[in-house]
């Protein structure tokens, strides 16, 4: 690689740090929706107890059924920033690898993690940008249109509900439901408080916490 290009990889370098600034911001908007969503289960647990406690095994279906999306949701998120977090690393390193060798690798593991994430709704547009930036620095390969997509419908929904219903209930009634009795006779065990959510978002927070350095490492 000759100098002139390596001055221009490096520009390129920088330009993906301009533009990828602005998704510590979003990310924190996305803990912020993890946070609500999770909120919402609690809620929606809750509701599960009561109508088990009735026998409405229909009602707890269809909530049951809500708990399944909110998680799906949930992991789908936690998913993309773990993958934001990896993408980010992968650049420090490549930036290094820049610097001693004046050549940059192409990495199929930043390729999948790209994929990945420019289906998440939040952050779509900008992460379209850091491909178009990681395409022009030879780091990934073009990317097919339909990966730029929402993210993709869940169309097999319907064929795991019912299985998952059954874990769901068994799992929060402890065992009182999950196989369709009558009516719930015996008294529902109450939850536990959710000290694993409270450690996950202490979590969550340290790792934007961690974007942030290896964006200011790209910067300097």
């Amino acid at each position: 690689m000759t100098l002139k290009t390596t001055t221009t990889t490096c520009k390129i370098l920088k330009s993906f740090c301009e533009k990828a600034a602005p998704l510590c911001q979003q990310f924190l908007g996305i803990l912020l929706l993890m946070k609500y969503i999770q909120r919402e289960e609690e809620k929606v647990k809750r509701s599960i107890k009561d109508a088990a406690k009735k026998g409405h095994r229909d009602v707890c279906v269809v909530l049951a059924k809500e708990m399944i999306q909110s998680k799906r949701a949930v992991s789908k998120l936690y998913a993309s920033k773990a993958q934001m977090n990896s993408v980010l690393l992968s650049m420090k390193n490549q930036l290094s690898v820049l610097r001693v060798a004046g050549a940059l690798q192409k990495s199929t593991e930043v390729m999948k993690a790209m994929q990945s994430l420019v289906k998440i709704p939040e952050i779509q547009g900008t992460m379209r940008e850091l491909s178009k930036e990681m395409m022009k620095a030879g780091i990934i390969e073009e990317m097919l249109e339909d990966t730029f997509e929402s993210m993709e419908d869940d169309d097999e929904m319907e064929e795991a509900a019912e299985a998952e219903v059954d874990k769901i209930l068994f799992e929060i009634t402890a065992g009182a439901l999950g196989k369709a009795p009558s009516k719930v006779t015996d008294a529902l065990p109450e939850m536990e408080p959710p000290a694993a959510a409270a450690a996950s978002e202490d979590e969550s927070e340290e790792d934007i916490e961690e974007m942030h350095s290896r964006l200011a490492a790209l910067r300097s």
